[in-house]
């Protein structure tokens, strides 16, 4: 089953694509121009192949904080805000110079909760894609943390970018997910702490006791961790699609995934 499976990932023709902060930003809070750059050119080529690509990139705060010299995540959610501004201005600069030099263009897709949540709204949120795409820009995502907010009666947060690409995937239509990140996979416990952790290579399901093998993690550049990878897992489970997580260190693994290599822990039924 995990061989068919495997297979049917090279016919995947709209793929959204997650990259971490972690994936951008070096351990010292320095961007990471050449994962950028790499990152771009596979993306690229994806594209040259016929794939329609759409690019869900965290690193917003990262970025912010690399360009004000800021060695802390700032505590007061205005100023987080503000630093959250100025890394997406510079983020996407730097992602339309690279894509550029491999000749494609992209647009910037904001989006909030509540934006996703009501009919209208959702609805041009999907013609905006489908937009895109059929003009060949690659849509880049992000939330809007510029503005979402998180309170009772206010609710406009994902409250991360695993969740926010599966929705994506969900407007999109999209047939796969690959969520990329600085872990192999799935383990059946901590590999950082565990030597004898073993690697899922294929989950059908999200159990309960699948779900009490995640733990949580973060990092003072991005946030979330295996549960949000799980959250988003089970949205494309239920959409009856696909979704690889694999790392995101050596970029070129995009072309093993999409030749149906046994690579990171593929979530399908």
């Amino acid at each position: 089953m995990n061989k068919e499976n495997r297979e049917k990932l090279k016919q995947s023709k709209r793929i959204v694509i997650k990259v971490g902060t972690s994936t951008i930003m070096y351990p010292n809070g320095s961007i990471n121009l050449q994962q950028m750059e790499k990152l771009s050119f596979v993306l690229s080529d994806l594209k040259n192949q016929g794939k329609e690509i759409i690019l869900v990139s965290s690193g917003a705060i990262g970025v912010g904080l690399s360009r004000m010299n800021l060695t802390q995540r700032p505590v007061t959610i205005p100023e987080q805000q503000a630093i959250a501004s100025i890394g997406q201005t510079e983020l996407m600069s730097l992602y339309s110079k690279f894509f550029y030099h491999y000749g494609h263009h992209i647009g910037q897709v904001l989006l909030t909760k509540d934006v996703t949540d009501y009919p209208v709204s959702r609805r041009n949120t999907v013609n905006t894609f489908e937009q895109l795409l059929i003009k060949h820009v690659v849509p880049i995502v992000n939330e809007n943390d510029t503005v979402s907010v998180e309170e009772l009666d206010h609710l406009t947060r994902f409250g991360d970018n695993d969740t926010l690409s599966a929705i994506v995937l969900e407007l999109t239509e999209a047939d796969l997910l690959i969520m990329l990140s600085d872990i192999d996979g799935f383990y059946d416990k901590n590999p950082m702490k565990h030597n004898d952790a073993e690697l899922f290579e294929t989950i059908n399901e999200i159990t309960d006791d699948i779900l009490e093998l995640a733990q949580d993690s973060s990092t003072k550049f991005g946030t979330g961790g295996m549960i949000t990878k799980l959250t988003a897992a089970q949205i494309v489970l239920k959409a009856n699609k696909q979704m690889v997580l694999a790392n995101g260190t050596d970029l070129t693994i995009l072309f093993r995934i999409l030749d149906g290599m046994n690579e990171g822990t593929l979530f399908s039924k």
